[in-house]
């Protein structure tokens, strides 16, 4: 199944199951008004779900405008974001000279929750010189998960799976690091496709704890990349495991995967531009690619014949307030 989040008076906006061809939905009604409080009671929200499904294959459904839909979770309890693709890293260390990072357990940041952008918001940011990013990624959503789950039961509780743009500001972020208290300014709000999917409609893209489909970038109508997100070193089992091992998570935690990378990147490409200029600077010395100015637009999709997550297509603003 599809869920997504319309435009209502209210923070969390209105839940709705969406067609398979995307033209229609319908409200999953009064007991599930929002998406993050159903996640707290899944398997009865999924049977009052199982009716309404049926009635959109039967052609009823309200026309489903675009316009209209926010972030499957505009607000949540929870966001955490791994760096599972290990090209990602590699390339940023040795472009930057820095030290490989000591460590046989997963990489991941806890990040602002409290605000998920729509697929189709503009994205305002204070200054360009802030050396605005993107970037590209796969995201589960869980329900309640025990202290010390491990991975083997992690995927049980793996409710959806979504698309993620990881907004990033790459002059903030090194001073930040440098702290060791983790990012809050280069990490402003994650944009979110507009459908959050259940992981069968992967069907067997869903596959040992990945979304293993290519993640498609264009920016300003110009191809960027394309690379799989099957290429990650650990599997969201596992990045559920590692969050979960000395807390629980709460229903409606979001796991990121971070960005997605592929060893074979001079052929797939790139899912950020700082990836894009650590490549430069190893082949040329220098980057050449310029970060985001007022007035870009950026545009994801997933998978080949069929866009599961529907489309991220957004400009970047200048920030007025």
């Amino acid at each position: 199944m599809r869920f997504a989040t319309r435009v209502n008076n209210s923070a969390d906006g209105e839940l709705l199951l969406v067609s398979a061809d995307d033209l229609r939905g319908l409200p999953l009604g009064p007991r599930w008004p929002n998406l993050l409080g159903a996640l707290g009671a899944w398997p009865a929200m999924m049977a009052d779900a199982v009716a309404i499904s049926e009635r959109l294959e039967q052609g009823e459904g309200e026309p489903l405008d675009p316009a209209t839909l926010r972030a499957p979770l505009p607000r949540t309890w929870q966001w955490l974001d791994g760096s599972a693709f290990p090209t990602h890293g590699d390339l940023m260390q040795k472009a930057f000279r820095l030290p490989p990072i000591e460590t046989d357990k997963p990489l991941m940041y806890q990040g602002m929750s409290h605000s998920f952008l729509g697929g189709r918001d503009d994205v305002p940011f204070p200054t360009e010189n802030d050396w605005i990013d993107f970037e590209g990624e796969y995201a589960v959503v869980t329900d309640d998960v025990p202290m010390g789950c491990s991975a083997d039961e992690a995927l049980d509780h793996v409710r959806l799976v979504m698309l993620i743009n990881d907004w990033s500001l790459r002059a903030v972020a090194p001073a930040e690091m440098k702290t060791g208290f983790g990012w809050v300014q280069a990490k402003p709000a994650c944009s979110a496709a507009p459908f959050a999917v259940t992981p069968d409609e992967l069907g067997d893209q869903w596959r040992n704890g990945r979304v293993c489909l290519p993640l498609h970038v264009e920016i300003n109508g110009t191809w960027f990349g394309n690379p799989d997100g099957e290429a990650m070193a650990y599997g969201f089992h596992e990045l559920i495991a590692h969050a979960a091992r000395t807390r629980s998570l709460c229903a409606g935690t979001i796991i990121g995967s971070g960005t997605v990378s592929n060893a074979d990147y001079a052929t797939v490409g790139s899912t950020c531009i700082s990836e894009r200029r650590a490549i430069e600077m190893i082949s040329n010395g220098q980057p050449r690619t310029e970060f985001l100015r007022s007035g870009d637009f950026v545009h994801m999709s997933a998978g080949l014949d069929r866009n599961l997550f529907g489309s991220i297509a957004q400009r970047v603003v200048q920030y007025d307030r």
